[in-house]
């Protein structure tokens, strides 16, 4: 396989599973980040433990975590990985008008966990939404994105 070909293709263009078994067993991290942009009053709200559905940053905090464990059923062609550890940090965004989220995950294994971040931060996203839409409904769920990666072959990934 080149290097420029899509590893989840085999040659006659079919969705495959990668095949990690060759691949050495090394410490893995990842960190995503993304953030719910809002009123000021809606944050308010969740700050001061006053949003209708309850709280809101710990409720995103636990859906974040049960995300990333759950990542192999989401995502199709994703390993199922025996995740050792993950964070999931939700604070008011220094604007006044955002949550900003930031998830890192850990493995011993064969196979990388920035899919697991990437899903834990929507998934906390998609859940501080879901808990506030009744105050507001045009929040908007923006740059969620890999912000560092650590172990494995490709090496160490840090984002601008």
């Amino acid at each position: 396989m080149t290097s420029d070909a899509l590893s989840h293709l085999d040659e006659h263009g079919h969705a495959r599973m990668v095949d990690v078994s060759e691949k050495d067993v090394t410490q893995r991290e990842a960190t995503a980040r993304g953030r719910v942009v809002m009123q000021p009053t809606t944050l308010a709200l969740i700050v001061e433990g006053r949003a209708p559905k309850g709280d809101v940053l710990a409720t995103a905090r636990i859906a974040g975590i049960m995300a990333a464990k759950r990542t192999h059923e989401l995502i199709p062609l994703c390993h199922p990985l025996p995740i050792s550890g993950v964070e999931v940090h939700l604070v008011s965004g220094a604007d006044g008008a955002s949550v900003e989220i930031e998830a890192t995950v850990r493995v011993t294994s064969q196979t990388g966990v920035e899919m697991e971040a990437l899903t834990a931060v929507s998934v906390a996203a998609l859940t501080v939404y879901d808990m506030c839409k009744a105050v507001e409904r045009g929040m908007s769920i923006e740059d969620v994105r890999l912000a560092a990666k650590s172990g494995g072959r490709s090496g160490d990934y840090r984002a601008p």
